[in-house]
């Protein structure tokens, strides 16, 4: 295998050696490489391909007696540096001069005696056009090009005489495109027309404006578009074929390069079809110079780029880009929540109230809090999300059952309501039952700072309420209900039911666990007990009412009061007094 290698690099040394040299240091300083003349022909659009750092050079004659030039050069996507030069030979050159090596016409002038004047030079990303008189005692036109920071394309067009001739669009004197309007999802734009379509005969069948949309950058021609948009075809169907495997000969390889790099790369063929418009999707396209862009994401730039395309002869140019950003979405107003207030949460409707937002910031050092919720909605489906700096930290439905969500470890909380369901009309009657009605899209909330607690609060093991039948009298009853381990306050309300609602079965009329101790009269109340134990199997605590009217039935409701949190409500108990004692 070495011997195999060690002859493939001796056949390619001997091989090289027999090359032309074209940097051999007995050549001329000046001497130009064997290599064909680029010549630019005349009403073509010539393509050329800049390699990195390298200038390129085309020449070109004009016919005697002509009167005018014009060289319009169009950078593809970077900008380039560009000159228009004319030689000048003092004496004809030599037919028998002994060359090195084989010349060809311009480079035989360039060897030969003769002057050089530069007629014009521009740096830039846009076309740049000369338009002037032809020089007068120039023999040949050099044309320079290069780009300084990647490989990139231009376009080249020459045309003697005066002009212009309509090759290229016409742009107006305001070339900018200007914003009308900008929403959530759609923006307006306007720009001035351009003559090649409002002055020039039949202008509307042979030329369009074409709009196009990015979220990248505006682009100074129609071609960094199209490469832009290939580029991202190209990534999104993979990379391209790995390039050739690195040879182990490194000093051969660099050889070999060496001797191909000296030439420079030939221009494309000049082709008078000029671009392919075909694949192009225009946000808006046609003769029109206002275009409403729509279906666009809320909140979100874009940039907006208008090109006036010559179908004919294949040529565009651009105007200068506008970008916007498109308006927010409508958001509901944050309602930041005190301390210990107890709010209710109601959703009238399906439309923007389906959703409510609140804020609550923790007190102490420590940034914790505890959130109640519960539902009256009877069905509703309701959901909350808690969320600190963009992240979501507890998300779950609210239902009739007391909810206690922890909040720890940020400064502020976003609480965010949203209604799943259908709601019912609002109700404005002030009987008890209508007032049920009223709270079938409801929630009840309650947050508070937790200073020293650790988790959230113990709730008892059953929210039922026990009347003895044995300790039934004419006046009084006794009751007893299940407490906690924690010290709590226990409020027992009555209600005396007449014969129609005993009939009806008054105990569901106030059996809704959202109706709490705010939405009772004072004269309901019976009493107030602290109670604690530290047993839950053992927590059972009792209450003898009394006061009461012989044979009438009462609704007895029972709240567990607690510091932090929506008081509890036990489940209603309807018991009836004996006639006769």
């Amino acid at each position: 295998m070495a011997l195999s290698w060690c002859l493939c690099a001796t056949v390619m040394l001997v091989w090289g050696s027999l090359l032309p040299q074209v940097h051999s240091v007995l050549a001329p300083e000046n001497e130009v490489p064997l290599r064909p003349a680029t010549w630019l022909p005349e009403g073509k659009i010539t393509s050329v391909t800049l390699p990195k750092g390298r200038t390129r050079r085309l020449y070109f004659m004009l016919k005697k007696k002509t009167s005018a030039m014009l060289v319009t050069v169009s950078p593809c996507t970077l900008p380039i540096e560009w000159s228009l030069a004319a030689r000048t030979l003092k004496d004809k050159p030599l037919k028998n001069l002994q060359w090195v090596t084989k010349k060809s016409t311009p480079e035989v002038w360039w060897r030969g005696p003769g002057t050089e004047e530069k007629i014009h030079s521009f740096t830039g990303d846009t076309a740049d056009t000369y338009n002037g008189p032809p020089h007068p005692h120039a023999s040949v036109y050099i044309l320079r090009l290069r780009s300084k920071q990647q490989t990139s394309r231009a376009t080249v067009f020459l045309h003697e005489g005066p002009g212009p001739l309509g090759i290229f669009p016409l742009m107006p004197a305001d070339p900018q495109v200007h914003t009308l309007g900008v929403g959530m999802t759609s923006v307006t734009l306007s720009w001035a027309p351009s003559a090649s379509i409002t002055s020039l005969p039949k202008a509307k069948n042979g030329y369009d404006y074409c709009v196009l949309i990015n979220s990248l950058q505006n682009y100074p021609s129609l071609c960094a578009a199209k490469e832009r948009k290939q580029r991202e075809k190209d990534q999104n169907q993979g990379k391209k074929e790995k390039k050739r495997q690195a040879t182990p000969w490194p000093i051969l390889k660099e050889w070999w390069w060496e001797q191909w790099d000296s030439y420079p790369e030939t221009p494309s063929l000049p082709s008078s079809l000029g671009e392919d418009f075909n694949d192009l999707q225009c946000a808006c396209q046609g003769t029109e110079n206002v275009c409403t862009v729509s279906e666009l994401l809320p909140d979100t730039s874009y940039y907006f780029d208008v090109f006036v395309i010559d179908k004919v002869n294949r040529t565009s140019a651009a105007y200068k880009g506008a970008f916007a950003r498109t308006h927010e979405e409508a958001r509901a107003a944050v309602v930041p929540l005190r301390e210990g207030e107890l709010r209710w949460v109601s959703f009238q409707d399906s439309g923007s109230n389906s959703q409510h937002f609140f804020s609550f910031r923790p007190r102490g050092w420590k940034q914790s809090g505890l959130l109640t919720l519960q539902s009256c909605g009877g069905g509703e489906k309701i959901k909350v999300t808690v969320s600190s700096k963009g992240q979501v930290l507890n998300s779950q439905g609210v239902g009739t059952d007391l909810i206690h969500i922890w909040l720890q470890g940020s400064p502020s909380y976003l609480i965010h309501f949203q209604q799943g369901g259908t709601t019912t009309s609002q109700v404005t009657s002030l009987t008890d039952a209508a007032r049920l009605e009223s709270l079938k899209a409801s929630v009840k909330m309650q947050v508070s700072s937790a200073f020293h607690r650790r988790g959230v609060p113990s709730l008892p093991s059953t929210l039922q309420i026990k009347s003895f039948n044995r300790l039934r009298g004419c006046n009084s009853v006794t009751l007893a209900w299940m407490g906690t381990e924690e010290r709590s306050l226990y409020c027992v309300y009555r209600r005396k039911l007449s014969s129609f609602d005993e009939e009806a079965g008054g105990a569901s009329a106030l059996n809704a666990p959202c109706l709490g101790p705010e939405s009772r009269s004072d004269t309901e109340r019976v009493l107030c007990k602290y109670f604690q134990e530290l047993n839950p199997r053992r927590a059972v605590t009792t209450a003898v009412i009394g006061g009461l009217e012989p044979g009438m039935a009462y609704v007895f409701d029972v709240y567990l009061m607690r510091r932090w949190g929506i008081p509890i409500k036990y489940v209603s108990k309807m018991v009836k007094t004996r006639k006769e004692c």
